[in-house]
């Protein structure tokens, strides 16, 4: 991918996302990208970074909020697009999952015994136990690059942190993605969408489901 492959906004949202990343040592939200290049409108980044993402100019991190990072295939020196370095090999083979379902206000998960298997790469699901896919819809966590329609990953875990990014359910019934929040008040379910805001409940309304260990692209 060359520099003149992308829009003028394209060229600034993933530049502004390097150089930050290098003095900040951290990935921006994607409020921060907005008011770097000079727009008002999160959800516009929002499509920017997918874009991005789908050209392989940026990549998640697999890890807690699962941030993005420029990929190899970009570098900016002087506003110019370097060549692509070589990738090393994919890793070989992926493993079935089950897919259980939608992760959407109202809707109960699929029961795994009625979930259809979906193919995941190694180096995503990286051979561990308890694992399982959901498919996103809404925009709750789209400071995580976490879009609507995307798909993720997820491993059943015996204790959560605060911090990890989630699949809750709610009274039995209402499945979200969130952050996880605990302390005295009770658990906090974090959406990482500026334009909604965190909501607490006591801890006896709260099952986790399972922690987001990766994402993949929905096509």
């Amino acid at each position: 991918m060359k520099a003149h492959d992308l829009t003028k906004r394209q060229k600034a949202v993933i530049a502004f996302i390097a150089d930050f990343l290098e003095a900040e040592g951290r990935s921006p939200t994607l409020t921060e990208v907005a008011k770097g290049v000079g727009s008002s409108a999160v959800s516009t980044i929002h499509k920017h970074v997918q874009h991005l993402i789908e050209k392989g100019l940026l990549e998640r991190s697999h890890g807690k909020g699962n941030n993005l990072v420029v990929a190899k295939a970009w570098a900016t020196t002087g506003g110019q697009a370097a060549a692509p370095k070589a990738e090393p090999p994919a890793q070989a083979g992926a493993r079935l999952i089950p897919f259980c379902g939608d992760v959407a206000a109202g809707a109960p998960l699929i029961p795994e015994t009625r979930a259809l298997p979906i193919e995941v790469p190694n180096s995503i699901h990286r051979n561990r136990d308890e694992i399982f896919v959901l498919r996103v819809r809404g925009e709750s966590m789209v400071e995580d690059a976490i879009l609507d329609g995307d798909l993720v990953v997820l491993q059943r875990r015996g204790e959560y942190r605060n911090g990890d990014r989630i699949v809750a359910l709610i009274d039995g019934e209402e499945a979200t993605l969130k952050e996880y929040r605990k302390d005295p008040k009770g658990v906090w379910l974090v959406p990482h969408n500026p334009e909604l805001k965190p909501l607490l409940y006591s801890a006896d309304r709260i099952q986790i489901q399972g922690l987001v260990i990766g994402i993949m692209r929905s096509c």
